[in-house]
């Protein structure tokens, strides 16, 4: 689904995936959702005339629309003497966290000072976005996109002290899989014409299945005696991703 400048794409991501670096037998919970990003590169430009073509490098960032958790403790599930305490902006991963991308080298194939375009793809080739025409060689481009990456957010969550007043000591920590992204380069000696010579090369923006680590994080529960928590996951600027989910009481955990 594309809307204007943003592209959602859904790519299945098993939890077995971020097994590394679940290390505890604490509860664990993975969710799946989009995560906003922004990519912002440099293309360079050398050696524009040279056979078989020319040296062009990308390098840049891309910046991470964040991730947080709201904790929900409730010490009856039904009743009218229910104490419920919602502890949010537990932040885990900060909102425009920067992935630097290493300066990579691309030669182009076609040579003669060449046409340039530029087309992010997944980690199975699919199109992300419409191809962007940088120009010939020696005009430089930059690539500023603001896309949605398939991601998938596993927690370990740990609990103590569930009968101490006010409230237990949770902790939360895990990691965040991203899937992964590519820009694609083609090389054109001839923008229209039948004697049209292209090449095509793509270079690694996002590793597939790259994990960002969540840092282990406390949390005081308000609601004493081994109260019953829920989490809700949501992006940086607090727009929630599915529904909350149950944990269960303090002592199960």
């Amino acid at each position: 689904m594309k809307r204007g400048n943003s592209i959602t794409f859904v790519i299945a991501l098993a939890a077995a995936n971020l097994n590394p670096i679940l290390l505890r037998a604490d509860t664990q919970v993975g969710i799946a959702f989009n995560q906003s990003i922004q990519l912002n590169a440099t293309v360079n430009e050398t050696d524009c005339d040279n056979s078989p073509g020319p040296y062009v490098t990308l390098e840049g960032s891309i910046i991470l629309g964040g991730l947080q958790l709201e904790v929900m403790f409730a010490n009856n599930v039904k009743g009218t003497h229910t104490t419920t305490v919602t502890t949010s902006n537990i932040v885990l991963i900060a909102l425009g966290t920067p992935i630097t991308i290493p300066k990579q080298p691309v030669l182009g194939g076609v040579g003669g000072n060449p046409f340039i375009w530029v087309q992010l793809v997944d980690n199975n080739g699919n199109n992300l976005t419409d191809p962007v025409f940088a120009g010939r060689c020696v005009q430089g481009l930059n690539i500023n996109n603001s896309l949605l990456n398939a991601a998938l957010a596993a927690l370990v969550v740990t609990a103590s002290d569930c009968n101490n007043n006010p409230g237990p000591y949770i902790t939360f920590g895990g990691g965040l899989s991203l899937s992964g992204m590519k820009a694609r380069f083609i090389f054109s000696n001839n923008v229209n014409g039948p004697h049209n010579a292209t090449a095509t090369v793509e270079v690694t923006i996002i590793p597939n299945n790259m994990v960002i680590k969540i840092p282990k994080q406390p949390v005081l529960g308000g609601s004493g005696g081994n109260p019953l928590i829920w989490i809700q996951l949501e992006q940086g600027d607090g727009t929630a991703i599915g529904s909350p989910q149950f944990i269960g009481r303090c002592n199960q955990i």
